[in-house]
């Protein structure tokens, strides 16, 4: 098998879940998380595009459902051993055979935790769900319940952090490489992510951010692809991508003469960034980090052009995207702990000059406080 952690691990994760599990007062928990299944079991797929369950009770029994085209998938990636099939047919409903699982288990008029907050979890999929175990048994929303374990590295997942980091310094490299006047967008893209999978890398959870001119304010990769102007600015996000734990970074390059205004903006990132750096340790709240962010950035006139986040977990993630949770917001009382990785984003979009800045790093926490995992330079790079 495939397993990317020792056995140890694997079984220190399942010790932790069952833990939870009991001071939630649960009889079982139906994860439709991938990474929850990805660090549970090591299970390694997208069929979770598909409806498709790992059962956990009580008293640790674990029952994946899913599709035949996992099957294989499951037994080569993972330490699960009991495989179901659900068979694809016009008309079927795949929570039928759950209930039967859930029947050899004993769960009915019992409490089951479900985790909503997943992709695989589509509207039609909770709504036959629910309908399907109306009557049989007591559900709750236990979302957060596994991804509130994983937000805590340990130091075999830290290693895989580590990794990615080195990744994304390397994507930088060759971003810096060929990122000139005339480039294509297209080019300085496949290059980043070519060095990152002749490294031994993965495809990010959700795609590389880039874009130059008027798009070098945008926050989402979209499909325009254009060549760098004599004097432009290109916006890049991206993510090292080692066994699916990312380590991301952000940078906005002015090309040609730089805008005077691009200076004063970097700056400030610099200070904001700093600031935060400071703010992201032990025993401190994750609304914390933010508000330092935003009070450095409207103390110098950049309160219309800064965002509401400046960051997230970062992790063992699946697509869409790469963030986890939690995010760093105003308010949020989730505590620090050593062990949490987080991405810093500084990202300044001044519609009205049609100018961007962005500066981005991951961090480990530390006892004392924080890592910064990219070991690039972050001065204004100007080519």
């Amino acid at each position: 098998m495939g397993l990317h952690f020792s056995k140890e691990e694997f079984s220190q994760r399942k010790t932790k879940v069952l833990k939870s599990i009991k001071e939630q007062n649960l009889d079982a928990l139906l994860m439709f998380r991938q990474e929850s299944m990805y660090w549970l079991t090591g299970y390694d797929t997208f069929g979770y595009v598909f409806f498709q369950t790992l059962v956990m009770d009580k008293n640790g029994n674990i029952i994946l459902l899913t599709r035949a085209p996992d099957l294989r998938q499951a037994q080569n990636t993972s330490n699960i051993e009991d495989i179901r099939i659900w068979v694809d047919k016009d008309g079927s409903n795949p929570t039928d055979d759950l209930k039967i699982i859930l029947d050899e288990l004993s769960l009915k008029e019992k409490k089951i935790g479900i985790e909503y907050e997943a992709y695989g979890m589509t509207g039609r999929n909770a709504i036959r769900l629910n309908k399907s175990l109306e009557n049989y048994c007591n559900v709750e929303d236990q979302s957060e319940l596994i991804t509130k374990l994983r937000v805590i590295k340990s130091q075999e997942e830290i290693i895989y952090v580590r990794k990615a980091a080195e990744l994304a310094d390397n994507a930088l490299n060759q971003a810096w490489k060929y990122t000139k006047a005339g480039a294509s967008e297209a080019k300085i893209l496949a290059e980043m992510q070519k060095i990152v999978l002749e490294g031994g890398g993965d495809y990010p959870a959700n795609e590389y951010i880039i874009g130059s001119g008027h798009n070098a304010l945008l926050c989402r990769y979209q499909a325009e692809k254009r060549n760098l102007s004599n004097q432009d600015q290109l916006s890049i996000e991206w993510a090292g991508t080692y066994k699916h734990y990312h380590s991301a970074m952000f940078r906005t390059i002015p090309i040609g003469k730089s805008d005077p205004k691009h200076i004063r903006m970097h700056e400030a990132c610099v200070e904001a960034l700093t600031n935060c750096e400071n703010k992201l340790k032990p025993g401190n709240k994750v609304g914390e980090v933010f508000d330092v962010h935003a009070k450095t950035f409207d103390d110098l006139g950049y309160n219309k052009s800064r965002m509401n986040a400046c960051g997230y977990s970062l992790g063992s993630t699946f697509s869409p995207n790469w963030m986890d949770w939690p995010m760093i917001y105003t308010g949020n009382p989730y505590e620090i702990k050593p062990g949490n990785v987080f991405f810093m984003h500084m990202i300044l979009m001044d519609s009205e000059n049609q100018l961007a800045m962005n500066l981005g790093e991951t961090y480990l926490v530390t006892e004392n406080g924080n890592e910064r995992l990219g070991k690039q330079k972050i001065d204004l790079v100007i080519l």
